[in-house]
């Protein structure tokens, strides 16, 4: 019988997680992981499993492939674990673009309805900002609010903000590249350990998203959303919405506000969370996530040894 436990919140990565071959042992030994790449692939046209095992890097990085290739990636392991699992949790979010992973794995999106979605939202950032015009980096070891004040004050009539509140101490912004550049090197003055500019071409987030925002909202409009299966924690606003028009709001919102990531683990953790599992290429978020709460279990879901390792934990 299924069963769903809500001291368990599943987790999505977002853009950043990609590389060439991600889930190749997976689809060696799970059919669902290559059933759901071919859904994705008819959907967008595209022979989207061959772009994530063969590449090249370049094809995979582009924002438009890249985000549909994540979403496909986190569905792909948790249809491997809804049908190897009785347990179900009762808490999700996902940074950033993992929010759409969330919403799909929620029910509250169709599966090709999210990646025709995801792969709308990739082009439309990369259209806001012609490439070399936007920026992103990450400030290590400054307070949340310190970095706020850095780029407020390294701005001077150009955009750049705080807008990944990631973990205690690593905070990312974003914005004109030359603003970005002010910022990084007003950060290291106020003691900042590193500020380290990002492999990114769009500055996401942030005000210049502002546009595709709207853009954005008008394909929302279109868009089937349901009410989630679980609790879905949105990076926006830190709360749950059940509505669809106001799923959309969060939705649109999201491409440019901050991601309020360690708020949305401390929250779903007060709320009696104990144990957070990624589902996705890698484990950026548990490195996040084991910094925002110290006192939970935090695991991956990214290989079949990961898998069982969590099955063993998870289920009677």
């Amino acid at each position: 019988m299924i069963r769903q436990n809500y001291k368990l919140a599943f987790v999505f990565p977002g853009q950043g997680s990609q590389s060439v071959g991600m889930l190749s042992e997976f689809g060696a030994a799970y059919p669902e992981v290559k059933h759901v790449f071919e859904r994705a692939s008819d959907a967008l046209g595209k022979n989207l499993w061959s772009i994530v095992t063969e590449g090249p890097d370049d094809e995979l990085n582009q924002t438009h492939n890249t985000q549909p290739a994540m979403l496909a990636a986190g569905f792909a392991i948790w249809e491997v674990w809804c049908k190897h699992s009785k347990t179900r949790p009762g808490w999700m979010a996902g940074h950033s673009l993992g929010e759409y992973t969330a919403l799909v794995c929620s029910d509250a999106l169709s599966f090709e309805d999210g990646i025709k979605l995801v792969a709308e939202r990739g082009r439309l950032m990369q259209e806001a900002v012609p490439a070399g015009m936007g920026a992103m980096a990450a400030i290590l070891g400054l307070e949340d609010q310190q970095v706020v004040r850095v780029c407020a004050d390294a701005a001077e009539k150009e955009v750049v903000s705080a807008v990944n509140f990631n973990a205690p101490g690593q905070v990312v912004i974003a914005g004109n590249v030359a603003a970005v550049e002010r910022a990084m090197i007003a950060a290291k003055k106020a003691g900042a350990k590193r500020a380290v500019k990002l492999p990114v071409s769009v500055p996401s987030h942030c005000a210049l998203m502002a546009t595709a925002a709207e853009k954005l909202n008008e394909y929302l409009q279109n868009t089937v959303i349901n009410m989630p299966k679980m609790t879905l924690i949105h990076n926006v606003d830190v709360a749950a919405h059940t509505a669809p028009e106001v799923i959309r709001k969060a939705l649109k919102a999201q491409l440019y506000k901050p991601v309020r990531w360690s708020d949305t683990i401390r929250f779903m953790h007060n709320q009696d969370v104990t144990h957070f599992v990624e589902c996705g290429p890698g484990k950026v978020l548990v490195g996040l996530n084991k910094r925002i709460v110290k006192n939970a279990e935090h695991g991956a879901i990214y290989n079949p040894e990961t898998l069982n390792k969590v099955l063993e934990q998870l289920d009677d």
